[in-house]
C-alpha cells in the first residue's frame, strides 16, 4: 500500500471514529420518529416495533450521542496529523525531485 493511500486511509478512518457518535443519535432519532415513539437522554421509553421493544436500544444509541465530546476532538487530532504527514511526504518528495 502506498503512502499516499496510507494517510488516505487513515484520514477516512479518523473521520469515521469522530462521526460514529452523531450518526448514532441521527439514526436512533430517525427510527424513532418513524415509530412514533419518545426518545430523550432522560430515561428509556417504550417503542415497539413488530412484538420487539426497542426503547433501551434506541436510549443506548441516544445517550452514545455523548461520546462526541472526545471522538470529535481525537478525530480531528487524527486528521491533523494525517495533513502533516501528508505535507511532510510532499516536501520530501520535493526536495529528492531537486537533488535528482
Amino acid at each position: 500500500m502506498t503512502p499516499r493511500r496510507l494517510l488516505l486511509a487513515g484520514a477516512s478512518l479518523s473521520a469515521l471514529v469522530a462521526l460514529l457518535p452523531i450518526l448514532s443519535v441521527l439514526a436512533a432519532a430517525a427510527i424513532a420518529g418513524a415509530l412514533g415513539c419518545r426518545l430523550d437522554e432522560g430515561s428509556a421509553h417504550d417503542c415497539v416495533l413488530l412484538g420487539a421493544n426497542l426503547g433501551e436500544t434506541l436510549y443506548a444509541m441516544g445517550v452514545a450521542g455523548w461520546l462526541a465530546l472526545v471522538s470529535l476532538p481525537l478525530g480531528g487530532l487524527g486528521l491533523l496529523v494525517s495533513g502533516l504527514l501528508a505535507l511532510l511526504l510532499a516536501w520530501r518528495r520535493r526536495a529528492r525531485a531537486k537533488r535528482a
